[in-house]
């Protein structure tokens, strides 16, 4: 063999040694597109999402991560409900309400955000109010939409208020912090973190402010969770579980460091306030994230007791047309495993929070 024959086929063994390994890692280094439909603009709370993008979670895991605001709830569930997003986050409740509307939706949360949902019931104590039994004879701002107003009927039944004493003034989210600033209403029911930070904004004193959590006043439900479009989940089960365990990490991070895990949210939404977004985060972290339970078994799962006995009570405000199964809202074989769910050495804060209503002791 000459020289120069020895050459060319050595260059065309290196040609096919290239083209091999460009072939193997090809596969290896493609990224599953995910679309993320989150609800809302965007703030403190859904800062993990986004620690996860900035801090190269998704992209270790090889997925490539879009992210959308969605005007509203019911928006983003058909969104993942039609295949245009691959996941959101959503009140579980409210997820529960639109599969009974819509039996056929391939939709099912996979990972629970808030172990506690945050609804709530903020009053104003000048008015008179301490605890639930003081609602009546006041006016109770109540979007109808939100899910939090859903409950009022059962809260109220739970505290043995007369709800044919109580005013219920429909009002729209945007015009029900405004309206009890102005005192046109007595307390408005809403999210926790949301209507509490919304009233100080607007210089409403905070001692005058009183949080009844209905986590507190015998409705321990669940609240958002990350929600999946079960078809794409059939398909790319893999990269379901990747995208959990990237979000768990974020999350992870943003409980460890909300201060520095918000300005991920902050740079991406030019009309927020970098104090009141963490402040905000903060809250739903000790309120709905971090409870006893989370510190427990770890993050993102249901105690199956629990939410059972949640769906008994559901069934009073929500009349399914067909009663779920746990099993038939959540999905749990996506989780990360416990080990990776637990949290290490945090414990709730709570010297933060703001006033709220127990019951005594």
């Amino acid at each position: 063999m000459s020289l120069r024959h020895l050459a060319l086929t050595r260059a065309g063994l290196a040609a096919v040694t290239i083209a091999a390994g460009a072939f193997a890692a090809g596969p290896a280094a493609a990224q599953t597109p995910i679309k993320l439909a989150l609800d809302g603009s965007f703030e403190g709370p859904s800062a993990p999402f986004f620690v996860a993008q900035d801090r190269g979670y998704y992209r270790a895991a090889k997925l490539a991560v879009s992210i959308d605001a969605i005007n509203s709830a019911p928006d983003a569930i058909s969104r993942v409900a039609s295949g245009a997003a691959n996941f959101t986050v959503a009140d579980i409740n409210t997820v529960m309400k639109y599969r009974d509307q819509n039996p056929e939706a391939p939709i099912k949360a996979v990972f629970i955000v808030y172990n506690k949902a945050p609804y709530a019931i903020v009053a104003r104590k000048s008015r008179g109010i301490a605890k639930p039994k003081d609602l009546e004879g006041k006016r109770l701002g109540a979007p109808a939409a939100d899910p939090a107003s859903v409950q009022w009927p059962l809260f109220a039944k739970l505290n043995e208020i007369d709800i044919s004493k109580v005013k219920i003034e429909n009002v729209a989210a945007a015009v029900r912090e405004p309206m009890l600033a102005a005192g046109q209403v007595d307390a408005a029911i809403g999210t926790s973190y949301s209507v509490y930070l919304n009233l100080k904004e607007r210089g409403v004193p905070v001692d005058d402010l009183l949080i009844l959590r209905m986590a507190d006043y015998g409705l321990p439900l669940y609240g958002d969770a990350i929600v999946v479009n079960t078809k794409f989940a059939a398909d790319h089960p893999s990269a379901v579980k990747a995208f959990l365990l990237a979000y768990v990490k974020g999350l992870k991070a943003t409980i460890q460091d909300p201060a520095r895990a918000v300005d991920s949210v902050i740079k991406r939404n030019n009309a927020a306030k970098k104090d009141a977004e963490l402040e905000r985060l903060r809250m739903a972290i000790d309120e709905n994230v971090v409870t006893e339970e989370t510190e427990k078994n770890g993050l993102g799962g249901i105690d199956a007791g629990r939410f059972t006995n949640a769906i008994e009570q559901l069934e009073q405000t929500l009349k399914f047309k067909t009663k779920p199964a746990p099993g038939d809202v959540f999905d749990a074989s996506f989780l990360p495993p416990t080990s990776q769910r637990v949290l290490e050495g945090r414990k709730r804060q709570g010297s933060h929070l703001p006033n709220f209503g127990r019951f005594p002791g």
